[in-house]
């Protein structure tokens, strides 16, 4: 289900530029919960497992570079139980399957993720900020693309060879004509081979005693401007972190909401779409397969973030599919 800007949520996961993010996994809760003398069995592994091939097949004709657990990878708070150290380093090695880098954002009860982490080499972060990404404007290779326009240029206006030898040399050393300072290499050229580079849109930039500079103007653009931030959401992050962010995601709180049908209700886990200080703000589903969460008409928000009047937030139900349940309020 695509929502604003580049942002799409896939059952219980986000993809957003070639980024997946989870939340909420709570392995060993099966574990905790028998230590307190409830007879639960250990399902939720394996039940996970299935959950996330079906995610991974929808998601087959995308590109996965990262994948983000945003918090309560675990579940225990002061230790590491045998159920976590067993599931979390196979989770995380089915994931290492599936992208070219995670990354373990902590949440509250994470207090002891580090000896996990390490095992597995994974970066332990407090947020993580996820950029837009750039994507190529002129065909499938744009480097030698544009070289061979001005290289035909050159040869078309019959520019010298220590002229062109100059310009050449030039663009076939810069990386990518990504970097302004590896791009450009000072060059004696007369307004009109000037004149040729501008409409070829090609810079030409420190003119000064006809001396010249030049660059390939960049072939890539930001095809969409949303700055994602991700973080557990379990406390507030201060005012330099949030700037030119457009979008937070947390965790934390485990939305759900219930649908009642007649005298029969049931819970059902559900993404929350509001705004959190001109922010857009998505409350993102546990993957906790033993419950389905808070129900947000019923019980106290947990995080700071949510502590606001929530009747206009958007209600998006995680059920055999997804199902827009316009807001809120509306639900009550």
């Amino acid at each position: 289900m695509k929502l604003f800007g580049n942002i799409e949520l896939i059952d219980l996961a986000i993809y957003a530029d070639e980024t997946l993010i989870f939340t909420d996994f709570h392995i060993g809760y099966e574990e905790a919960l028998n230590k307190q003398g409830m007879l639960i069995p250990r399902f939720q592994f394996d039940e996970i497992i299935k959950r996330l091939e079906s995610i991974f097949k929808k998601l087959k004709n995308k590109r996965i570079e990262k994948i983000i657990i945003n918090g309560d990878l675990k579940h225990e708070f002061g230790t590491i139980s045998e159920q976590e150290w067993r599931h979390t380093l196979r989770l995380l090695d089915y994931f290492g399957r599936h992208c070219k880098e995670i990354i373990l954002v902590k949440g509250n009860h994470d207090t002891i993720l580090g000896p996990i982490a390490k095992k597995r080499n994974v970066k332990v972060v407090e947020h993580y900020l996820i950029e837009p990404i750039k994507q190529s404007t002129i065909g499938s290779n744009p480097i030698n693309n544009k070289k061979t326009i001005i290289k035909n240029t050159l040869k078309n206006k019959k520019i010298s060879i220590s002229q062109k030898s100059l310009i050449s040399g030039n663009l076939e050393n810069s990386k990518n004509f990504q970097s302004i300072k590896k791009s450009f290499k000072k060059i004696n050229i007369n307004n009109k081979i000037e004149k040729i580079l501008k409409n070829k849109k090609i810079s030409i930039i420190n003119k000064s005693n006809k001396k010249y500079s030049i660059i390939e103007k960049s072939n890539k653009k930001i095809i969409n401007k949303n700055k994602i931030l991700v973080l557990h959401g379990n406390s507030i992050p201060n005012k330099e972190l949030l700037k030119g962010v457009s979008t937070i995601i947390i965790g934390h709180e485990h939305p759900a909401v219930s649908v009642r049908e007649g005298p029969r209700a049931e819970l059902f886990k559900a993404y929350l779409i509001g705004k959190w200080k001109g922010k857009n703000l998505i409350a993102q589903p546990s993957f906790n397969l033993v419950t389905e969460g808070t129900d947000m008409l019923k019980e106290e928000v947990l995080s700071p973030f949510l502590k606001q009047n929530l009747g206009n937030f958007d209600v998006v139900v995680v059920a055999d599919k997804m199902y827009r349940f316009g807001k809120l309020g509306e639900l009550e």
